[in-house]
């Protein structure tokens, strides 16, 4: 019986974990950004992973990391099932969130210009999110 408690408390912890991340990542949004301009972000988003993987120019380690999050966006196994009502995308949206923070940071602003597909506006909320400068 006594499992059952700290099966609890890690669920209960990795849910706190994941409720901070969440609301980090929504305070750092840019101001006036909602749902909806976030959502038309993601074609842009995926091309420009798969640019950012691509490019030989880069170091190993970020075209690695960008590998590790398709596959683990592919994955069948996440850290909240995708079957929960939106808190099962939600956890996804903060993978993606901290991998591209990191990736950007170090394929530095240069890299994200030339590999960037869309327009100004989200060119920018990319910035905010990896902390560089509009």
């Amino acid at each position: 019986m006594t499992w059952w408690l700290g099966a609890l408390a890690l669920l209960g912890g990795l849910l706190s974990l994941w409720l901070v991340a969440l609301a980090l990542l929504w305070v750092r949004r840019p101001d006036g950004l909602t749902v909806r301009d976030a959502l038309r972000l993601l074609p842009d988003l995926v091309r420009l992973v798969r640019r950012l993987a691509g490019d030989r120019t880069l170091p190993r380690g970020v075209r690695v990391r960008l590998w590790l999050l398709v596959a683990y966006l592919l994955s069948p196994v996440d850290l909240v099932p995708d079957v929960v009502p939106v808190l099962g995308y939600a956890d996804d949206v903060v993978v993606v969130a901290w991998a591209l923070r990191s990736v950007v940071r170090r394929a530095g602003d240069e890299a994200l210009v030339r590999h960037w597909p869309g327009g100004d506006a989200g060119l920018l909320v990319v910035r905010r999110l990896a902390g560089l400068s509009g």
